[in-house]
């Protein structure tokens, strides 16, 4: 009865949102509990692993955000790679809406909070936090309405939320890395040319791509770049197309993000939000939610967002650059606009990378994170949910 319970729930599209919630609030559970000690020692727990000389030594929390948000990461990259190559990204005419619309949602949302922590050159670390958004999440809401939302409102918000996903890729790459390790980048650029010569060869083990990938990996650790772009580079390197042993044309990339999907959805993003979503609210007051920092990313998430899909698409459509999804309006449009800023474990992750997950602000950023992220969740909700009739 449990197994068949357990098929059924991941059968659900809104299943991995439900799993996002349940792992937050027990997070903000056992951190404003008597638990409080015992949740703050588990993601402090040591974890080492040695090879000869080659050591790396980091607490759970990092094991999480470096380790396994890389596998998501290779995920993100095997999706935007099938969906470019021949999916709902793959010609101009699928790619323009979501594509200005993504990029309204990552400009204004930069923009308020810009314009909230200008002059602090600390503080504005955090200018990206409130351009992400959670695909899993968002896709998840829009799930719960069924039938009423038509087709192409889901592949608009799928395709928007791609788009913007290497967005947030571009910019880790290019403002979240620290000072480089010369050694280590040529470890990891000569990994990158032996997967490179892998898949101009056709060589179609997985096994030999997941070693060299460990190695881009470990290299990219030690680098100064930060680890999880290992995955996107690992996932641009595996071919599209091969054939096995008999002859037998078959797809490693999409066999690969098939058998990693649930893996991420049900265990990799759950355990991220749960590490990272532990929000102390007794050491948080009025004052501190409303510094510069975390109005810039509530207002950034909720406001910003919206503002910016909606506007750079009403835009696009009027200018005839693109036209509205089939079978939806304005008022849809304008819904899923809102769902948009559901930034949620992308923000989060984008957060500990800003602020090197120090308590500067007394976990005011990341309560700023989940209040813009559920506002727009359920606002969003309430939208479609009024404007739409059951098919």
């Amino acid at each position: 009865m449990f197994t068949q319970f357990l098929q059924d729930f991941i059968k659900k599209e809104s299943s991995a949102g439900i799993l996002l919630i349940i792992a937050t609030i027990l997070a903000l559970l056992l951190q404003n509990s008597f638990m409080s000690s015992f949740y703050t020692s588990f993601l402090h727990t040591p974890v080492e692993i040695r090879f000869g000389d080659l050591q790396i030594a980091k607490p759970l929390l990092l094991w999480v955000n470096d380790g396994l948000m890389a596998v998501f990461f290779l995920v993100i990259g095997l999706e935007i790679k099938r969906e470019v190559r021949e999916g709902h990204l793959s010609s101009l005419s699928q790619i323009t809406l979501p594509g200005i619309a993504a990029l309204g949602g990552m400009l204004v949302p930069a923009l308020i909070f810009i314009a909230f922590n200008r002059g602090e050159d600390f503080s504005m670390n955090g200018w990206a936090i409130p351009t992400a958004t959670d695909i899993a999440f968002a896709l998840g809401i829009l799930s719960l309405l069924g039938k009423r939302v038509p087709v192409s409102l889901k592949v608009f918000l799928m395709a928007l939320a791609i788009i913007d996903d290497l967005g947030a890729i571009l910019i880790i790459a290019f403002f979240y890395t620290s000072e480089l390790s010369t050694m280590s980048i040529t470890i990891a650029a000569i990994a990158l040319f032996v997967l490179f010569v892998m898949n101009r060869m056709n060589i179609a083990i997985k096994s030999a791509y997941m070693v060299v990938g460990i190695i881009l990996w470990v290299s990219v650790l030690k680098s100064g770049v930060h680890a999880t772009l290992a995955g996107v580079a690992l996932a641009f390197m595996i071919p599209l197309s091969s054939k096995d042993k008999e002859g037998n044309d078959f797809s490693m990339a999409k066999e690969m993000e098939y058998d990693l999907h649930n893996w991420v959805v049900y265990m990799i993003l759950p355990l991220f939000a749960f590490v990272n979503a532990g929000v102390d609210l007794k050491g948080i007051s009025i004052e501190e939610m409303a510094g510069t920092v975390p109005l810039g990313i509530m207002l950034g998430l909720f406001i910003g967002k919206q503002v910016g899909v909606f506007g750079f698409s009403w835009l696009a459509i009027k200018m005839g650059l693109a036209s509205l999804p089939k079978e939806s309006n304005w008022i849809m449009l304008y819904g899923v606009s809102v769902l948009t800023g559901i930034g949620f474990t992308m923000s989060l992750f984008v957060d500990t990378l800003a602020y090197n997950d120090t308590q500067i602000y007394h976990y005011a950023d990341k309560l700023a994170i989940l209040l813009g992220s559920f506002l727009s969740a359920i606002v969003g909700y309430l939208i479609l949910r009024l404007t739409t009739a059951k098919s």
